[in-house]
């Protein structure tokens, strides 16, 4: 096995762990986000009906070119807790995939704070 393999396995382990944990109801939704290497990307999403609330990434077809790093993560944040105001939405459940609380997922985490979400 492969170093790529067994951090990757890794990683489905960790994922597998937390989202035995975290449900998100109507009343307080889960926030998962995905991490790639260059984008990021976050859903709200209410697992008793199975659906997804809002999502937003930072993969935008007008912008080319354009990378998700901390600055960048940190304004999506504060958008996606704008758009969840609209919606109604104060409360949340943080599920951060598996990764490490660290870099874009803090950033991220923070924009949302800063935005008025509660975790």
């Amino acid at each position: 096995m492969s170093a790529t393999e067994k951090k990757a396995k890794l990683l489905a382990k960790r994922k597998k762990r937390v989202r035995s944990k975290i449900n998100g109801t109507a009343e307080r939704p889960r926030l998962s986000i995905f991490r790639s290497a260059q984008h990021i990307y976050a859903q709200v999403i209410d697992d008793d009906a199975g659906k997804t609330l809002l999502s937003i990434s930072s993969f935008a077809k007008g912008e080319k070119g354009v990378r998700a790093n901390v600055n960048r993560c940190t304004e999506l944040g504060k958008s996606l807790a704008e758009k969840c105001k609209s919606e109604k939405i104060n409360k949340i459940v943080f599920d951060r995939n598996g990764n490490l609380y660290h870099g874009r997922i803090k950033a991220f985490a923070e924009g949302a704070r800063e935005g008025g979400l509660q975790f």
